[in-house]
């Protein structure tokens, strides 16, 4: 790997784990800023970068640095949201690989990639949501309950958020791409 691509990595990985500390207290699962920085993660580093900046940011909370939104260390596995960092990774694979398929990026592309990495992250959080809660934690939770609090309460702000990084994303790598073409 380049040390540009080392550097690069590390970057996402910490603005990630700042996105941590960026939130706004809601039952059972915070709403944070971690997703914009995951989605920004794929469309600019692409699908092999942008994972491994999730990776990163995932082994650095499980070694026991507090950079996850309720702490860190190696128990979080068994903490109700370690899904939904699960689900950064592959959220942020599937937008960089789909970014790296598009012959041309716009807005309107960029953002139904990451809704769908959005549904993937919902989809990985709520499921370990459901099952931790109910076959850990013995605290039962309805999956209705576990959809309601692990997605539907948050959709307005990562719907928001996904707009942002694709009216974002579309500017960045357009100067990115100017830059490389040296224009």
């Amino acid at each position: 790997m380049k040390p540009r691509d080392m550097i690069l990595v590390g970057t996402f990985a910490a603005l990630t784990a700042v996105g941590a500390f960026i939130k706004v207290p809601v039952p059972v699962v915070p709403f944070t800023l971690q997703l914009l920085f995951v989605l920004f993660a794929g469309i600019l580093l692409g699908s092999r970068l942008g994972l491994l900046s999730q990776l990163v940011y995932i082994l650095v909370g499980l070694l026991g640095v507090p950079i996850f939104a309720n702490g860190g260390g190696p128990a979080y596995v068994l903490q109700p949201t370690f899904g939904y960092l699960v689900g950064f990774a592959l959220g942020a694979y599937i937008t960089g690989k789909a970014v790296e398929h598009f012959r041309q990026v716009d807005f309107k592309r960029l953002l139904g990639v990451n809704l769908l990495a959005l549904a993937v992250i919902y989809g990985m959080g709520v499921s370990y949501l459901y099952g931790i809660m109910n076959w850990v934690a013995g605290t039962p939770i309805s999956l209705a309950d576990a959809v309601w609090f692990g997605a539907i309460v948050c959709l307005p702000g990562d719907f928001f958020l996904s707009v942002i990084a694709a009216a974002v994303g579309v500017k960045v790598r357009h100067g990115v791409s100017m830059a490389v073409q040296g224009r």
